[in-house]
């Protein structure tokens, strides 16, 4: 049974009636019409006509010219509006000047999709911007869907259709590529062709105008054609349309892109250490880590990366065993795979027995397996079979070097048997020039990639596990944690509304110092003073020794105006810093930046200092920095960046990046810091960054770790200015907790049940949940019966608990910590409409627990814009039927299947 909450199904088993994918007019239409259609040799609509007309498309083609009555032998005409057929898509090769009419006759005639080849638009400067805004407000009022403009055009090969002006048709195979330039798209054609690599799509996106990676992402994850996905970037265009779409087809599908321009440096300079830290290419990067998206950085490296995607599949671990006949190429693929993090498989003693019983005395008894110079085919072929075989080892890679007794062609004929190995791919690198020609050819018709060099063979392997393992640790399931609202949001928020009353962009340390309180971040004593006796008196009351700071509202770094004086051990002293704090802002800046000192407890640095952080990138919003703190945090740059918000996982994992990490679980004698608790830190640092949007930059610096405790020593924050329009406020691109969803709600029998939205962290209450019901219960929700092993596999509920929020919101309903029943709304993707699913536990049903929380699914569904609210149920499960038609649902049985009754409600 199709269920769209559970990718990899199968969509051609699905009963419910799902909304035309708009998408789907682009890459599966059935009729094309051409504006600009010409026989002009060497036009781009000629060429254009030829490739729709030579393929296998199919559908109808419509020539467009006004000047023409025919072209290439088909029927031409004046314009779209002329065609008396139903058009799926229109393609227009014409100037940019004509597109917004064109666009306009197109929606008139209720076409709705194009494609815009033609180029004159925002790359020309203002006037070609607002041509593109002109052409994307009549497209929006029709529901039209664009590609483009000045792009090279679509294609799927699965279906035939060539709606390019390149010069052939890609293969069909099971990549989906996409490319910002036209281009890298031919270069990339071109290539597939020597590799016999083939494309489920191949799209140029050109402008991005409308359809964007986000849109592109989300409806080739749904396209079972498609493996994985290929990205050349120039811009990222909306951040969170990506990172959305990202983050939930990276579960299933490989995402490999490259993106150029990644020496582009921030354009000013920002105040805090962590804006100065954070490039704009290094935010980039962390986007894509925490999105699960592979990342390379050479055009090679996207050819290797295909080359092996289309034929093999990821391994499922680190260990690879290399097979050779030379010992000098294997130990290049060696260092390689240990410089990108994989492993060499340890032969164990019942292999090398193995082979012991066929291989030379000389071969080396360990991984590399060297053949020696004078392998045959059979020699590789026996040998392969072997390591096939070895459960240990996690892929496979062959190298051959031509001596004068080796045969290239037989011995990749013997190796094509093994192109499919279950659970570990086969890579081989045949050196050489002509002599193993044939073999290399061989080799990749038959499915395994053949390589020019053994280290580029071994470094692919370790980048798919590399990707492959933090993948994984990025869905682990976090450590269970209080989520309740222990932050105190008023308190910061009247600290952060009272400045900007002022009409200050800075928060005094002490403002700083009180809103990291107000979210559970331990801070040093501090107490703010006017005057020099107020010093002395504050001094005596926290104990001697004490550090002075200025106290500005005004001046971000005290140190370079002399603002800070450490290790005071008496009062005597405490009046003399005063003065030299107060002589020193004077001189520098001015008697009015001076507003007196704050004093505090000078605390012992023994332990580590740590920095932590928060900037804004110009594309993605706030980010968060972690890493080595102190005066020469600049210097050392210790330091590694993520997106908030942030779980337990995602805060240990970004420690994890960097070399202090080591440091703070205990070296050399020194205890460990209690890293759970600095988890927390992290955690609450996020939520603060997220909840509070007038923050521009805050650092902690330092942030004092040590095995006794975790205290903040310094903190800045600074304010977006206070005339800034609150729409105009930075947001998160990756959308925070849904604590709006939270919700109290009272059964007839007196019982409270808490409503919230799932996170992670519930995995393991989930797998009580489903523990507790009846196989009756499971069938009303999934049509069949499902083992408790399958329903609370960890990937299965890796997709329930770590979904974007964006996409899918699901509902827990608690009765203390035990989860009593589930909620679940997704959006059908590519459209405003969702879908739901409800299931409430054996112990609580017939108790009104079902329509409570289903009366709060619907409510959430208005709120999130959804049209439309849709679900397939077993017609068995009366209750939920009866739950639907008292609400307005429309239920009918499936054409299909009478046991399946659709429900529909227009929102």
């Amino acid at each position: 049974m199709y269920d769209p909450l559970e990718p990899g199904t199968d969509p051609s088993q699905n009963f419910l009636e799902y909304p035309e994918q708009p998408l789907d007019k682009i890459f599966n239409p059935r009729s094309v019409a051409v504006v600009g259609a010409t026989e002009k040799e060497g036009s781009v609509g000629r060429t254009l006509m030829n490739n729709l007309i030579h393929t296998d498309f199919g559908g109808k083609i419509f020539p467009v010219n006004p000047k023409r009555e025919a072209v290439l032998g088909l029927k031409c005409y004046p314009s779209v509006e002329a065609i008396d057929e139903e058009v799926d898509l229109v393609v227009i090769v014409t100037p940019a000047k004509t597109v917004p009419k064109l666009i306009q006759a197109s929606c008139d005639k209720g076409i709705k999709a194009a494609v815009i080849i033609s180029a004159g638009f925002k790359e020309l400067g203002p006037p070609g911007i607002a041509l593109e805004e002109e052409i994307l407000a009549i497209a929006r009022k029709s529901g039209m869907r664009i590609i483009g403009p000045n792009c090279l055009g679509v294609m799927n090969p699965i279906l035939g259709l060539n709606a390019t002006f390149a010069a052939d048709m890609a293969y069909p195979g099971n990549i989906a590529f996409i490319s910002q330039s036209g281009a890298m798209c031919t270069a990339v054609l071109d290539w597939s062709f020597k590799e016999k690599i083939g494309f489920s799509s191949f799209v140029s996106i050109g402008s991005m105008a409308d359809v964007q990676w986000g849109d592109l992402i989300n409806y080739l994850g749904n396209d079972h054609q498609t493996k994985s996905i290929l990205i050349y970037m120039e811009s990222i265009g909306d951040p969170r349309s990506f990172l959305s779409a990202a983050r939930r087809v990276a579960l299933t599908k490989p995402i490999v892109v490259i993106k150029s321009g990644r020496t582009e440096v921030a354009a000013q300079a920002a105040a805090s250490h962590t804006g100065s830290m954070a490039g704009s290419d290094d935010v980039l990067d962390a986007a894509f880590r925490r999105a699960g998206v592979m990342r390379v950085d050479t055009i090679g490296e996207l050819f290797d990366m295909a080359l092996v995607l289309a034929k093999q599949e990821e391994p499922k671990g680190p260990n690879l065993t290399i097979v050779t006949n030379a010992g000098g190429p294997a130990v290049l693929a060696t260092d390689a795979t240990a410089l990108g993090g994989a492993e060499l498989t340890k032969i164990n003693d019942e292999t090398i027995s193995t082979l012991d019983e066929f291989l030379p005395d000389a071969w080396s008894r360990s991984n590399p397996i060297d053949l020696l110079g004078d392998a045959d085919a059979k020699r590789y072929s026996d040998v392969i079979r072997v390591v096939a075989a070895d459960t240990t080892s996690d892929g496979i890679l062959v190298v051959l070097s031509p001596q004068d007794m080796t045969e290239p062609e037989k011995t990749a004929a013997a190796l094509t048997p093994y192109q499919k190995i279950p659970g570990k791919p086969i890579l081989a690198s045949f050196m050489g020039g002509k002599a193993i020609d044939a073999g290399a050819a061989m080799l990749k018709k038959s499915g395994i990639p053949c390589f020019d060099y053994p280290d580029s063979a071994a470094s692919v392997f370790a980048k798919m596990w590399s990707h492959s393992k933090d993948l994984k640790s990025l869905y682990e399931t976090p450590a269970i944690r209080d989520h309740s609202a222990i932050a105190e949001t008023s308190a910061a928020e009247a600290i952060i509304k009272n400045a900007l009353s002022e009409k200050r962009d800075l928060l005094t340390e002490m403002e700083s110092k009180d809103l990291l309180k107000a979210y559970d971040i331990p801070v040093v004593q501090t107490v703010i003073c006017a005057t020099r006796d107020e010093a002395i008196k504050a001094a005596e009351e926290i104990g001697y020794p004490v550090v002075l700071k200025l106290h500005s509202e005004t001046i971000t770094h005290k140190t370079d105006v002399g603002g800070v004086k450490l290790n005071i051990k008496s009062g005597d002293e405490v009046g003399i810093c005063f003065d030299e704090i107060k002589e020193s802002v004077t001189r520098l800046k001015g008697g009015e930046h001076f507003l007196g000192v704050t004093v505090q407890q000078m605390i012992k640095l023994e332990g580590y200092e740590i920095i932590l952080g928060s900037t804004l990138d110009q594309q993605f919003g706030p980010v968060l920095l972690f890493g080595a703190g102190g005066q020469l945090v600049e210097v050392f740059k210790d330091s590694t960046l993520t997106l908030p918000p942030l779980n337990a996982t995602l805060a240990k994992r970004m420690m994890a990046e960097t070399k202090i990490y080591t440091a703070l679980q205990g070296v050399r004698g020194r205890g460990s810091c209690d890293m759970e608790k600095l988890e927390a830190l992290l955690v609450n640092f996020a939520r603060m960054i997220a909840e509070q949007p007038w923050i521009k930059e805050c650092d902690i610096n330092p942030l004092l770790a040590s095995e006794d405790q975790l205290i903040a020593l310094d903190a800045r924050v600074i304010l977006h200015p206070h005339d800034t329009d609150p729409k105009h406020l930075s947001h998160l691109a990756i959308r925070p907790y849904p604590i709006e969803y939270i919700m109290p709600i009272k059964l007839g029998d007196g019982t409270t049940v808490n409503c919230r939205p799932l996170r992670p962290e519930d995995e393991p209450a989930m797998i009580e949940f489903h523990r507790d019901l009846s196989e009756k219960s499971v069938r009303g929700r999934y049509f069949q019966f499902i083992t408790l092993e399958e329903r609370t596999a960890h990937e299965r509920l890796t997709r329930l608990l770590c979904s974007d929020y964006d996409q899918a919101i699901a509902i827990g309903a608690e009765v203390g910590k035990e989860i009593v029943g589930v909620g679940r709304v997704n959006r059908i993707i590519g459209t405003d409409e969702a879908y739901f699913k409800i299931i409430i536990t054996d112990s609580y049903q017939g108790k009104g627990l079902g329509g409570q929380l289903f009366d709060q699914l619907i409510d959430m569904a208005k709120k999130e814009g959804y049209t439309c609210l849709k679900a397939q149920i077993y017609a068995e499960n009366t209750q939920l039927i009866s739950m639907c038609e008292k609400r307005g649902f429309e239920t009918k049985p499936s054409k299909d299947d009478p046991d399946i009754i659709q429900a529909k409600l227009t929102l």
